[in-house]
């Protein structure tokens, strides 16, 4: 699946020496040191300055040792995909999930989706949520994933290549750290975030977002808008160190223990549910369905 160069290179990094890395790894070190040659020699890079003070890893080593890791997991991840597509049967509805699209709401209406489809079980695939995943997962649903829960809109599913199904309006709150002066309210005004540094999704991610950032940017300029380019727990930790706001939604209550997510005093809503492939599969069909009549039977 990848080069297992990869893997001993990332250890010499971690250990710093082709010495260290060799006892981590059970080998000899000249045999971790030909590795690392023919890594070099096959890429055309240096990844190391050998000096008689040790080993000292290139600009270039650091870039690939970045994306090495991402390389490295995604290769195991996609052969853990490949496994559950070789066992999986007709009747399984295989859900991603990752915290920031928790599973929890088809946990809620599983009791209710087993009267139209009996013989259907869930089997749940966790993944890590990155923008290469997003891309590649989202682009490719029906594959090794049916469908992810999570908010969308039309932008973004013409972006993904996918198509989505609407469950619910989860109300746009707003996030902070539980050490935050406004972590002591229930509830916010929009006033009560001025002079706060508001963390809002990219202008053109969202035509729902958009509209909350045109009306603060245009009637609340006390607000420093600070935009960001992707959800994940990155941007929630980027949130409780800069003591900064997050616009986030009530589903993602448990995704930070440190953070605690406020409704705020506006009318601004997003589209929450299920996103799938434009040509699901018949088993996918029906669950859809199922998904669709229980939650229309609960509003």
């Amino acid at each position: 699946m990848y080069n297992p160069q990869l893997e001993t290179f990332l250890c010499v990094v971690e250990c710093g020496s082709f010495n260290k890395a060799a006892e981590k790894l059970y080998i000899s070190p000249p045999a971790v040191i030909k590795q690392i040659n023919l890594l070099e020699e096959s890429l055309d890079l240096q990844l190391f300055i050998r000096t008689h003070r040790g080993l000292q890893i290139t600009e270039a080593g650091k870039s690939l040792a970045q994306d090495a890791k991402y390389i490295i997991q995604y290769c195991k991840d996609s052969v853990t995909r490949a496994k559950n597509a070789m066992k999986q049967s007709e009747d399984i509805i295989r859900i991603g999930t990752s915290p920031m699209t928790p599973a929890q709401v088809l946990v809620d209406l599983w009791p209710k989706l087993q009267e139209d489809c009996p013989g259907t079980k869930f089997q749940l695939v966790p993944f890590d949520n990155t923008p290469e995943n997003a891309r590649e997962i989202l682009c490719n649903l029906g594959q090794n994933i049916d469908v992810v829960a999570g908010i969308f809109d039309e932008t973004m599913l013409n972006l993904r290549q996918c198509d989505g199904l609407e469950i619910s309006r989860e109300p746009i709150c707003a996030a902070v750290s539980i050490h935050h002066r406004l972590a002591t309210k229930d509830r916010l005004t929009v006033q009560d975030l001025y002079g706060e540094k508001f963390m809002l999704m990219r202008r053109d991610w969202s035509h729902y977002v958009d509209l909350l950032r045109d009306d603060l940017w245009k009637n609340h300029p006390q607000i420093q808008i600070v935009d960001f380019d992707f959800y994940d727990v990155n941007a929630f930790n980027q949130c409780e160190n800069n003591n900064c706001v997050l616009m986030a939604v009530p589903k993602w209550q448990y995704v930070h223990p440190l953070l605690k997510i406020l409704p705020v005093d506006w009318n601004y809503t997003i589209p929450y549910g299920l996103l799938h492939s434009p040509s699901p599969s018949p088993v996918v069909k029906q669950f859809l369905r199922a998904v669709q009549k229980a939650t229309e039977h609960g509003k």
